[in-house]
């Protein structure tokens, strides 16, 4: 069957990505703001902020397989869908916890120990988590359940990150507005600073935040009809009739449970691309922050303006990145996204006093992020193939090794800060320098080795005690 006839149809495909914008709106603030917004903003000591964040990932790792492997079981809420039942429970628990992470804790004051504060912000943490663990693996989910051709699923999955990239802009530019905001009705020479003063921008970033990220998440379960087990023949419509003849015509395949996923050789070649993936663009967005402000010594308002010409790339390289893909395949693609990430690194290695010239730099960083992004999650969509029954069960295993791997290089990073006070030190210039080289090129060659192995043995679902799947129809070309 022909792309065309896959494809789902354009409002479908619009109703489908901003099912994620919420979450995207959230981790855009969780990852670039929350080291700065805690160490910066309230004080807290590095080694604090960065358990906060490694308390958050654990979380999420932890929550993301019990959630697929539950997501994969569970009928859901009546007719509405697991998948959708999955989605609406997540996104409740991001909304009643996100505006608590980014405020003063209430009842404190100066005087309060940071333990006590560190305390009361965990609770509200893990509850994020949970609610954005839970709408990501039910998103993600969905892919190879409305799709079933590979471009189809890249088409679908750049949609989605297109939508990431605007949920990004969305939370820079709200930041860039709150800022001058601020900066114009504040004459202090230091308001340039970071410091307690910017508590209420980021409590209002985050309320606004929740506002826009709720009416999209409602227009996603407005739009997508999650379709019901054995429904493609009596209530999917032509596309379902279409599909249930394939499978009439199709050899009996079997159908693949969490436990037989952990004995395919190509689960865990994905899952080391995947947090590599995640590695670079996690981290680089993480600490893109505290090099503008530490270590090239630019005003505050670059942690805003810089991170939005880094998603402004991102989303244009998205619209071509389906095209890209069909003419040299999705390896070539994600190479083509890492040479551009290591061109950042190696200008940020070189180039010691870069001020302005960031801005060159962070299109680069931008639209290599975007590309091995969209490419990691389609060969992760292509891994599972028609095997739906368990794909929430791989995207939570792959989201697994992403967030413990974050958690614990943010954590290993705090620790080996050099400065041991809230302002920062002569020391602390360098390290930012080369921790950005470091999470951008350095791992950028881990993900290298990951794409050659996947090069050298293609994946498929390889059989193990199972029926032998015909291997046009399991190759990731």
């Amino acid at each position: 069957m022909s792309d065309t006839e896959r494809s789902l149809p354009a409002l479908k495909r619009l109703s489908y990505a901003v099912g994620h914008f919420l979450n995207d709106l959230c981790a855009s603030m969780w990852f670039t703001y929350l080291l700065v917004f805690y160490h910066s903003v309230l004080g807290f000591e590095n080694t604090y902020a960065g358990v906060l964040l490694l308390v958050g990932q654990v979380a999420d790792g932890i929550c993301t397989p019990l959630i697929g492997y539950e997501s994969d079981r569970t009928p859901g809420c009546g007719n509405y869908g697991k998948r959708k039942t999955w989605h609406l429970v997540g996104t409740l628990s991001v909304m009643l916890s996100f505006a608590f992470i980014f405020n003063q804790c209430l009842g404190c004051g100066y005087l309060t120990p940071q333990w006590v504060s560190l305390t009361y912000f965990i609770p509200f943490i893990i509850v994020f988590q949970f609610g954005w663990a839970a709408t990501q693996i039910s998103h993600l989910s969905l892919i190879p359940e409305l799709v079933t051709c590979e471009h189809a699923r890249v088409e679908l999955t750049a949609y989605r990150y297109a939508f990431t990239v605007m949920a990004n802009i969305t939370v820079y530019a709200v930041a860039y507005l709150l800022f001058h905001v601020q900066a114009r009705e504040d004459d202090d020479p230091l308001s340039d600073m970071l410091g307690p003063q910017d508590i209420l921008v980021f409590r209002n970033l985050a309320l606004i935040v929740l506002g826009i990220g709720a009416l999209f998440s409602l227009l996603f379960h407005l739009g997508i009809a999650e379709r019901s087990p054995g429904a493609d023949g009596e209530a999917g419509g032509e596309e379902g009739r279409k599909r249930m003849e394939e499978d009439e015509e199709d050899e009996p395949r079997p159908l693949l449970q969490w436990k037989c996923w952990l004995q395919q050789p190509s689960f865990y070649q994905v899952a080391l691309l995947y947090m590599s993936t995640r590695l670079m663009v996690n981290l680089s967005q993480t600490y893109i922050s505290m090099y503008l402000i530490n270590t090239l010594g630019l005003p505050k308002k670059f942690i805003a303006t810089i991170p939005l010409v880094m998603y402004l790339s991102g989303f244009l390289s998205s619209f071509i990145m389906k095209s890209v893909s069909r003419l040299i395949g999705k390896c070539l693609t994600y190479f083509m996204g890492l040479l551009l990430i290591m061109a950042f690194s190696y200008w940020v290695l070189l180039d010691e006093k870069m001020g302005e010239r960031v801005y060159g730099a962070a299109v680069l960083l931008g639209a290599g992020s975007a590309t091995v992004l969209v490419i990691s999650l389609a060969m992760t969509a292509e891994l599972i193939a028609n095997q739906t029954q368990s794909g929430a069960f791989v995207y939570g295993a792959m989201s697994f090794t992403d967030k413990l791997a974050n958690g614990a290089a943010v954590m290993i990073i705090q620790a080996l800060h050099p400065c041991h006070t809230v302002v920062c030190c002569p020391a602390c210039v360098w390290f930012y320098h080369y921790i950005m080289v470091i999470v951008t090129g350095g791992v950028a060659v881990v993900a290298a080795l990951a794409l050659c192995s996947i090069l050298i043995w293609p994946i498929r679902i390889r059989p193990r005690g199972l029926p032998l799947i015909s291997e046009d129809e399991s190759i990731v070309n």
